[in-house]
């Protein structure tokens, strides 16, 4: 297994795959997806950074120097927050002899929040050639997570974090001697942190309904409706609207008033609930499938439910069942906890057109890179005859010159490259301007 993965694999597949004082089933196949997830990310990371801080240069922060400035945005104080509490709850686990725990919070963030999200959202920060200030707070936010994470994985992932330690310019002989990250109190920011987690998990659900009907990102979609439980939630999703519908590419958010719209239902758990009520657990469950509309409301706000039923009085916890919602036609609803999110399917003409544009965008980019012209060269595009696409050039075709930097998009028969989209074929000759 160490000669076919590496110690650091098997070491911290061992640790984070279950409590140490549990049975372990051992799979050749969690190492390898553990290599690939979590160390195989955070290189990808490591050298998305080295990458481009060589190209520019990049000097870090002095020791002591604020990570973040006032060219500092939203979403870098956000993972720097996010980065702080990782600290906190690390060495709280650790403190504890709880290294399980602990490795899989690193897991999580190394994944989740700062490769998944944070470079995934910013990589065009990193393009621009001048060393803007917004640029500098990208770097600066990017090496102070990955310094810090090297620290805090060295005694799960002993070699590999000094390696990272040592490509990231550690002063010490190995990252073992040096001090154990502190977080900044100061630098957590609980209410930012806990809207970017609702942006994470709209996104999350949105995209899973339109992989569950096959609709591509690039297929703009008109809007999702969120019914939201309380003003706080509405609050956290109205901050984070833009960006939710940037990342999901749907028109628009709305909230949905009442609850007439979304139909839900209660789902009892029997497995678990029918330990607490025994005999009584069938009663129960017709109770709890009677709800109306603004009973179940009222209990994803509060929590519990309490009723009596045969002289006994019944409290029922929310983390006993499941509230499902009913899909409505030309619409998917998911639900995660006290969140349901409802999404439009039904593609109009002028969407279907949009998304045509963009899928063409997607192929006349690709034959840029092959054909090896710069990033700035202006271009002339020419397209072979086809409904679909005509269609949509001639409502789309400035989005598309703008997106291609083509000077102009000519429909017309031509010997260009043959390119392939969902149900036919074409050719596009991409010619400089």
């Amino acid at each position: 297994m160490m000669e076919k993965y590496g110690a650091d694999p098997v070491r911290f597949y061992m640790m984070t795959n279950s409590e140490p004082w549990d049975n372990l089933k051992f799979d050749p196949e969690g190492v390898d997806e553990c290599r690939r997830k979590f160390f195989g990310t955070l290189y990808n990371t490591y050298s998305f950074f080295a990458l481009y801080a060589n190209v520019d240069n990049y000097e870090v922060p002095a020791e002591g120097a604020p990570v973040l400035t006032e060219d500092a945005t939203e979403i870098d104080r956000w993972i720097i927050s996010k980065l702080n509490s990782l600290i906190d709850k690390v060495t709280a686990e650790l403190e504890n002899f709880d290294p399980t725990r602990a490795g899989r919070l690193i897991d999580n963030f190394v994944n989740d929040d700062l490769s998944n999200w944070y470079v995934r959202l910013n990589r065009k920060r990193f393009w621009g050639k001048e060393m803007s200030g917004n640029k500098r707070s990208a770097y600066d936010a990017l090496y102070t997570c990955l310094m810090t994470v090297a620290k805090l994985v060295a005694p799960l992932a002993p070699f590999y974090a000094d390696e990272l330690y040592h490509d990231l310019g550690g002063k010490k002989e190995s990252v073992h001697l040096d001090q154990w990250p502190v977080s900044d109190k100061a630098a957590i920011d609980l209410d930012l942190e806990a809207r970017m987690d609702m942006a994470q998990r709209i996104t999350s659900m949105v995209l899973a309904l339109r992989r569950k009907v096959n609709i591509k990102v690039r297929q703009p979609l008109a809007q999702i409706m969120v019914p939201a439980i309380d003003d706080t939630q509405r609050q956290h999703i109205t901050a984070m609207a833009d960006l939710i519908k940037s990342e999901v590419n749907v028109k628009e958010l709305n909230f949905v008033e009442g609850q007439g719209i979304l139909v839900k239902k209660v789902k009892c758990n029997f497995r678990v609930m029918g330990k607490k009520y025994g005999k009584l657990m069938k009663d129960v469950a017709a109770k709890m499938n009677s709800l109306s509309q603004d009973e179940i409301a009222q209990f994803e706000q509060s929590g519990n439910f309490a009723f009596d039923l045969q002289g006994e009085p019944i409290n029922v916890d929310v983390a006993d069942v499941e509230i499902i919602s009913e899909d409505m036609p030309g619409w998917l609803v998911s639900n995660e906890g006290n969140l349901t999110v409802a999404l439009e399917v039904e593609l109009t003409d002028e969407l279907k057109k949009e998304g045509m544009a963009r899928e063409l965008v997607n192929r006349i980019q690709n034959l840029r890179k092959e054909t090896g012209f710069e990033i700035t060269d202006r271009i002339i595009v020419t397209v072979a005859p086809n409904e679909e696409t005509t269609a949509a050039i001639a409502t789309f075709g400035e989005l598309v010159k703008t997106q291609v930097l083509a000077n102009d998009i000519v429909v017309a028969e031509n010997d260009g490259t043959e390119v392939e989209f969902d149900n036919f074929k074409l050719n596009i000759l991409v010619e400089k301007a």
